[in-house]
């Protein structure tokens, strides 16, 4: 999985320096994880995202923002606790979920928000 820092973010997932409106740069759907090394439960989400970042491979991609480190992006996003995901479908506004969700959760957000499947 990818670790973005401001400049890949921009021009993979959204530009916010150019654009004051949401525009998906990307060309898959993608979940963006914010985390930070000390977080416990950023640690327990981590395995679920690699599994599906094998099991979408190229359907959607995951990355992640360390939020130490990227701090901007971070404050752009208003992020207050970690870990938070954001999913990104490439035509619609962007949501934000809270928390070491379960991987069928996250299945089912990435099913329904992004892929858009009908099951």
């Amino acid at each position: 999985m990818e670790h973005l820092t401001k400049e890949t973010f921009q021009s993979k997932v959204f530009n916010f320096e150019k654009n004051s409106e949401w525009k998906f740069e990307g060309e898959l759907p993608c979940v963006i994880d914010f985390y930070a090394d000390w977080c416990q439960p950023c640690k327990m989400v981590a395995p679920v995202l690699e599994e599906l970042s094998r099991e979408y491979e190229g359907k959607i991609n995951i990355y992640k923002v360390d939020t130490e480190d990227q701090q901007e992006l971070s404050a752009v996003f208003g992020i207050r606790s970690i870990p938070s995901l954001l999913f990104c479908p490439k035509d619609e506004q962007p949501q934000m979920a809270q928390g070491a969700l379960p991987k069928q959760t996250l299945v089912q957000v990435i099913d329904d928000v992004l892929l858009k499947s009908k099951n």
